[in-house]
C-alpha cells in the first residue's frame, strides 16, 4: 500500500515538476557544448566519445526496461542488429548516407524484436532475463555459422556518406561524431519526455506495485512489450552507428559479454536519469582504455572494481547524484 502511494506521490511531483522547454534548452545547449568540445579534443577522444554515445543509446533501452521492473541481458541482439543491417545495406543494396543507416539499423532492431514482445511481455525477473540472454546468443550462432553475414570474422564497412559528402580524414571523423551527437541529443530528449510522460509514470509504479496498476485500469503486458520494442529501436540505432565508426562488424557484437557491458553501464547509471546514461558509458569507456593501456593483464579486474565502488556508494546510480526522487 504504501509503495503504491509513494508510485503515485512520485507521479504527481514529477509532472507539477516536468519542463520540457527547459529539458529542451538543455539539450540543445548540451549538443552544442559537445560539437564545440570537438573541435578542440583530440581524434581519439572524439572516437572514444562517439563509441561512448552509440553505446549508451543501447543501454538506454535496458534502462527504459528497468523503469518497468525488468532487465534484459539480450540487448547484443539489437545492438548486432543495428550494425548488421546498416553494414550490409552498405555493402550490397549501395546504401552510403549515415542518417539513413542509422535510422534503417533502428527499425530493422524493431522489426525483429516485434515478434518476441508479446511472449516476453509475459515474464518477469531472471526469466526475462534469461530468455533474452538465450535469444542473443540464438542470434550469435547464426551469425557465427552464417557464410553469408561473413562468419566468425564478419565484414568491413567503407566510410560512409552524410548529406552526399564522404566522410574521410578528420573531418569525417568529426561530422559523424557530430551525427551520433545529434541522435544522442533527440533520443536522450525523446526518452526523457516520454520517461515523464503519463505512460512512462505508469510503468515506474507498476515496478513496485504491478498487481495494483492493474487494477487502475493498465495493462503492464502492454507496457512492457511497448518498452521492449523502445529499447529495440535504440540498440539498433547505437549499433549502426558504432559500426559506421569503427568500420567493422562481427558476431560478438551479439555474445553475451557485450550485452553484459551494456547491463554495466545502465547499472552504473540508474533509473531515474538520462544524462546519467550517456555519462555513465563515457566513464566506462575511459576506464575500460586507460586501464587496459596501464592495466594489459588486469583491466578486467580494475573494471570490477570500479562497479563495486559505485555500487557500494551509489547504489542508485551516478544518477541519483541530482535526481531529487533518488535523494
Amino acid at each position: 500500500m504504501n509503495t503504491t502511494i509513494n508510485s503515485i506521490v512520485l507521479m504527481r511531483g514529477a509532472q507539477r515538476h516536468s519542463r520540457p522547454l527547459h529539458a529542451l534548452a538543455t539539450t540543445v545547449g548540451t549538443f552544442a557544448a559537445l560539437a564545440m568540445l570537438g573541435l578542440y579534443v583530440p581524434a581519439w577522444l572524439t572516437y572514444l566519445i562517439t563509441v561512448a554515445a552509440g553505446n549508451a543509446l543501447v543501454s538506454l533501452g535496458i534502462v527504459t526496461l528497468m523503469r518497468g521492473g525488468v532487465v534484459s541481458f539480450g540487448q547484443g541482439m539489437f545492438f548486432a542488429a543495428g550494425g548488421y543491417g546498416a553494414a550490409l545495406l552498405f555493402n550490397h543494396a549501395g546504401w552510403t548516407d549515415a542518417l539513413a543507416l542509422a535510422i534503417a539499423g533502428g527499425a530493422l532492431a524493431m522489426v525483429l524484436a516485434l515478434p518476441f514482445a508479446p511472449l516476453l511481455a509475459r515474464y518477469r525477473g531472471i526469466f526475462f532475463a534469461t530468455l533474452t540472454l538465450a535469444l542473443s546468443m540464438v542470434a550469435y550462432g547464426v551469425l557465427m555459422k552464417w557464410p553469408a553475414l561473413g562468419g566468425s570474422d564478419g565484414f568491413t564497412v567503407g566510410r560512409s556518406t552524410l548529406l552526399g559528402q564522404r566522410l574521410d580524414g578528420p573531418e569525417g571523423s568529426y561530422k559523424l561524431f557530430l551525427l551520433t551527437m545529434a541522435f544522442a541529443a533527440v533520443i536522450g530528449f525523446l526518452a526523457r519526455a516520454y520517461f515523464a510522460s503519463p505512460v512512462g509514470l505508469v510503468t515506474l509504479a507498476a515496478r513496485d506495485n504491478e498487481l495494483r496498476v492493474e487494477y487502475l485500469g493498465a495493462s503492464v503486458r502492454r507496457l512492457i512489450g511497448a518498452n521492449f520494442l523502445m529499447a529495440a529501436l535504440f540498440g539498433g540505432v547505437g549499433g549502426a552507428l558504432v559500426v559506421l565508426s569503427l568500420g567493422h562488424v562481427e558476431p560478438a557484437f551479439s555474445y553475451w559479454t557485450t550485452s553484459g557491458e551494456f547491463v554495466f553501464i545502465a547499472v552504473l547509471a540508474g533509473y531515474r536519469s538520462v544524462p546519467a546514461v550517456f555519462i555513465a558509458s563515457f566513464l566506462l569507456e575511459i576506464v575500460r582504455s586507460f586501464s587496459s593501456a596501464y592495466f594489459p593483464n588486469t583491466w578486467q579486474l580494475v573494471l570490477g572494481l570500479f562497479l563495486l565502488l559505485v555500487i557500494r556508494f551509489l547504489p542508485q546510480g551516478i544518477g541519483s547524484l541530482w535526481t531529487r526522487e533518488a535523494r
